[in-house]
């Protein structure tokens, strides 16, 4: 074949790296994993994310995870179907999270009886919330408009759950990327080929990523007294100084790292120096689900070890979130007992 005529669709290079993997099996401390998905929201079929979940706990134990924090409780029979599966038949192995009913926003009186939804969530046991990304995209109020992250509605839900001493996670936006024209400029092209409806870029159906950005800065910096997990590094993977800036104006702003090893694993340096600037503040997370052997000890060689160029996704022929390799962050070994569990354990009240 003429490489002139290879279609880009094809190109799927080799990496002809020779370097040796450090293989880390087990992590510095045994860790907690703070976004996962094991309910049945993301699921095709609506059954279960995990099947067996003996076989997760097998690969927890020797994997030393202690525990992982289950986003999919949603709310009412849901959260009690994922308490009764996973916190309450194996206690201190999962702490699983509730959702809101955001169509409540098209009734009248939806912010109050959200409040009260959340109360119903809490005495139930929930340990957390998460807010998903469709809040500030596609959540519509009663007048048609869409609900921004920072109205005042939202407020008050995250304020209260500071009252009721418990931890928001929320994901607002998506990569950047996903926010630009899809054209030759566009660096997730592959990704977004295989999910069209994750592509945000038409201006007139969706705000553009500063102005969600901002107003999400703007809602953690109007609830001083609740602790707020911005999901896949501050929302903002590829923007660490934005990450940065946020966390020194809000002392109770925290960010996990799930989901961006392949934006971390291009600025490894920055990433470990914002850690270092922020010790308390940056949780482990995979959202790799169903939770796997391989990618808990992936996700300990980019923290822990030097290795340089490696895959962030082996065994796909394209990696998903970008056609890069990645270098681990070599994060300095006094930090990681934090990062690992101790920042974790004190936002789910583990220590108290």
């Amino acid at each position: 074949m003429d490489i002139d005529d290879l279609p880009l669709r094809d190109w799927t290079p080799r990496s002809m790296m020779r370097a040796r993997a450090t293989a880390v099996d087990v992590p510095h401390t045994p860790c907690i994993d703070v976004h996962n998905h094991l309910g049945r929201w993301l699921t095709d079929d609506g059954d279960w994310m995990i099947d067996d979940v003996p076989a997760l706990l097998a690969v927890m134990d020797a994997r030393h995870v202690e525990t992982i924090v289950n986003l999919d409780g949603m709310w009412g029979d849901e959260l009690e179907a994922n308490l009764d599966r996973y916190d309450r038949a194996h206690p201190g192995r999962f702490a699983t999270f509730c959702q809101l009913d955001w169509s409540l926003l098209g009734e009248p009186g939806g912010g109050e009886r959200l409040l009260a939804q959340l109360d119903d969530s809490a005495r139930r046991g929930a340990r957390g919330v998460k807010i998903w990304k469709n809040l500030g995209l596609e959540v519509r109020d009663a007048d048609g408009a869409v609900v921004a992250p920072d109205d005042p509605r939202v407020i008050a839900l995250v304020a209260h759950a500071g009252e009721l001493g418990i931890p928001v996670l929320i994901h607002t936006a998506d990569p950047i990327a996903f926010f630009e024209p899809l054209d030759a400029a566009n660096e997730r092209l592959d990704e977004l080929r295989g999910a069209r409806d994750w592509w945000f870029g038409d201006r007139d159906r969706h705000p553009d990523f500063d102005t969600l950005l901002a107003a999400h800065a703007r809602l953690v910096l109007a609830c001083p007294g609740t602790d707020i997990i911005g999901a896949h590094l501050g929302c903002a993977a590829e923007d660490l100084d934005r990450v940065s800036d946020l966390m020194d104006a809000a002392p109770r702003y925290h960010a996990d790292i799930a989901g961006r090893m392949a934006e971390l694993g291009r600025q490894p340096r920055r990433f470990a120096r914002l850690v270092a600037e922020h010790p308390d503040r940056i949780l482990f997370g995979t959202d790799i689900y169903p939770a796997s052997d391989e990618q808990y000890r992936l996700h300990y060689r980019f923290l822990e070890t030097a290795d340089e160029g490696f895959e962030y996704a082996p065994g796909e022929a394209i990696p998903p979130q970008g056609r890069w390799a990645v270098s681990a962050a070599a994060l300095d070994p006094a930090l990681l007992p934090a990062l690992y569990r101790d920042n974790a354990r004190r936002l789910l009240g583990a220590d108290r």
